[in-house]
């Protein structure tokens, strides 16, 4: 097992509780006005979003859970939309 990785479930803002695998993943220290923190794990934050942008610490691809995907494809076809 590599030291630093593991897996769990959280809150992630406007999805809901969702599976989290970590692989050596670094958290996100500090954020800028206007963005907005979407997940954080044991106080540190692993998820933001600023403008039509989102940043994860976590590996969504390696678990059932789409929810993250969905989000981001959402998020492009409302940017698609608005275009």
């Amino acid at each position: 097992r590599q030291l630093g990785s593991f897996y769990t479930e959280h809150e992630f803002e406007g999805i809901g509780k969702i599976p989290m695998t970590f692989i050596r993943a670094p958290y996100i220290e500090s954020v800028e006005p206007g963005v907005q923190i979407l997940a954080k794990v044991d106080g540190n934050i692993v998820g933001v979003q600023y403008q039509n942008q989102i940043a994860i610490s976590f590996h969504p691809e390696l678990d059932e859970s789409r929810a993250i995907h969905k989000k981001f494809l959402a998020m492009c076809e409302k940017m698609a939309k608005a275009a």
